[in-house]
């Protein structure tokens, strides 16, 4: 993959150890991991920029710089770059457990009719500290049903599943969540949760992911098609699953219409194929 400021840990001021030798009179650090304390965080090309993704609840972030209300580093977990508020973070707490579901709530209390505190998206990362009846008592409080979690080692048998459980999500663009999910969002959820490394973006994506295929005509299940700044699953030989501004939702439809409405748009034809 080329390097770009989406991999690169690095400012003109700080430089990650990873990059000690590159430094050039740079503050030269190993950062401090810090945790999402909040639902969702945008991670932004510079402080109160544009979001290029999100990041989760629980989700580990290395903290770099901390300048004015923001803090520069990388998202753990995909090595992703950028910038988010301060005050997103909150001290690092070792998570047991994620969401399994599309979305659930973290209640006042291990009640069904307690008040709810936060709605948590798909993936999120808990530290379980015990169980009261039906839910666990999360570290930092609150409590969350335990048949929507799973421990943190357990991995899903089909991205495509994990794909059609977003079905209907709204799109937003660098989207991360149950509330709100891009195409390449979508593509990483769902090869991540079955323990698929995967980069962010679709074009990193296009360049890393699996394996290309040579013959489109032969494509299965799981398969990611590619067109320039856009990605999606297929459901099966013919079906395509995927976030799209179009219909501005996650939806499945024939192949052969998504690649007929995008060429008609002017989005090009399809560049590349790949299988994970």
């Amino acid at each position: 993959m080329r390097r770009d400021r989406r991999s690169i840990p690095a400012n003109e001021r700080v430089v990650h150890v990873s990059l000690a030798a590159q430094a050039a009179g740079r503050r030269v650090t190993e950062g401090e991991r810090r945790r999402i304390r909040l639902p969702v965080v945008d991670l932004c090309a510079a402080p109160g920029g544009p979001r290029d993704k999100q990041m989760l609840f629980g989700h580990a972030f290395r903290l770099l710089e901390a300048r004015e209300g923001w803090g520069f580093g990388f998202d753990e977990g995909d090595g992703y770059v950028g910038w988010l508020p301060l005050d997103a973070l909150a001290p690092d707490v070792t998570p047991t457990h994620r969401v399994r579901v599309r979305a659930t709530h973290l209640y006042t209390a291990p009640d069904i009719k307690a008040r709810e505190r936060e709605a948590l998206s798909f993936a999120s990362e808990l530290a379980v500290e015990g169980e009261e009846g039906a839910f666990c008592a999360i570290s930092g409080g609150g409590f969350v049903p335990r048949a929507h979690i799973e421990p943190l080692a357990a991995r899903a048998e089909d991205p495509i599943a994990i794909a059609e459980m977003f079905l209907g999500t709204p799109y937003l663009w660098g989207g991360n969540s149950a509330f709100g999910i891009d195409c390449s969002g979508l593509v990483q959820l769902a090869l991540r949760a079955a323990g698929q490394p995967c980069p962010r973006d679709s074009d990193q994506q296009e360049e890393t992911v699996g394996r290309a295929i040579e013959t489109r005509e032969d494509l299965r299940g799981g398969d990611l098609v590619f067109w320039k700044g856009h990605v999606g699953m297929m459901a099966d030989e013919a079906t395509l699953i995927h976030a799209n501004a179009h219909h501005m939702a996650v939806v499945r439809e024939p192949l052969a219409e998504a690649r007929a409405r995008i060429v008609a748009a002017g989005g090009g034809p399809v560049t590349s194929c790949r299988r994970p």
